[in-house]
């Protein structure tokens, strides 16, 4: 029979299925920030060569934490937009939810959820492994990537610290078929910048402009090889040639 859970109890189950998978582990949750708790399990998961898929809706780690996970060959990790469902799933049990995957709703958020057995409330479960199936499907499987960001040296002549040279980057955009061109994200790795500061620039520079909260490509963004590209799981993206750099005129 299908049971009620408070926070602490949903806490209390959510680790004991983590623990008790020895299958499979799905876990789908709109933000992805790992407690150090849940990391441990993840690893011993990982050890023991158990299928974990993790669906998210929205990036929350460090650094630190993304390099950890791309370490964990049994554990994937898949980009669903629109995501709002927080659904656990083991080969036995399941746990539907107002408890995201995030340290701070585990710690201070009033949630609860219902726990229900394979066994027990088979056609539960059977529902919500197929839906869990069904987002998983429509999610895209994403490769965690992070550049090591260099420790900060100090100037001689100012005694502050210098500006890194490289930044942090997690490739959950779109991959793009124009071998000779590349998303905005992945333009704004090889010029060793923030997403939002590349946008800011080419905003600046003329090659987009930004209404109603939205960039939108000018025909000078065109002519500089710029196109938009539409996707229904992704949304409205650019994309740009490879060896795309701002010229002289465009940086003044």
């Amino acid at each position: 029979m299908a049971k009620f859970l408070n926070t602490s109890a949903t806490n209390y189950y959510l680790e004991e299925m983590i623990k008790g998978a020895s299958e499979r582990l799905i876990l789908i949750s709109p933000y992805l920030k790992l407690n150090d708790r849940i990391k441990e399990l993840l690893d011993d998961k990982n050890r023991l060569k158990i299928d974990v898929r993790i669906v998210y809706g929205k990036n929350e780690l460090q650094p630190n934490e993304i390099k950890w996970l791309k370490e964990l060959s049994y554990i994937r990790t898949s980009f669903c937009k629109n995501l709002h469902a927080k659904c656990y799933i083991n080969e036995s049990s399941t746990i539907i939810t107002s408890l995201n995957l995030y340290e701070f709703s585990q710690v201070n958020n009033n949630e609860m959820g219902i726990f229900a057995s394979r066994i027990e409330d088979p056609e539960v479960y059977r529902d919500t492994f197929e839906e869990a199936q069904r987002i998983i499907r429509i999610s895209d499987e994403v490769r965690m990537s992070v550049e090591t960001v260099q420790k900060e040296k100090k100037d001689t002549a100012t005694n502050k610290p210098s500006k890194p040279k490289k930044v942090t980057s997690v490739d959950d955009s779109p991959t793009v078929s124009n071998n000779a061109k590349l998303s905005t994200s992945k333009i704004a790795v090889k010029l060793k910048m923030k997403t939002g500061e590349f946008l800011a620039s080419l905003v600046e520079s003329g090659l987009l402009i930004e209404k109603d909260n939205k960039h939108h490509i000018t025909e000078q963004g065109k002519q500089a090889g710029g196109e938009l590209k539409v996707s229904k799981r992704y949304g409205d993206y650019f994309i740009w040639p490879e060896d795309f750099a701002f010229n002289e005129k465009e940086k003044a």
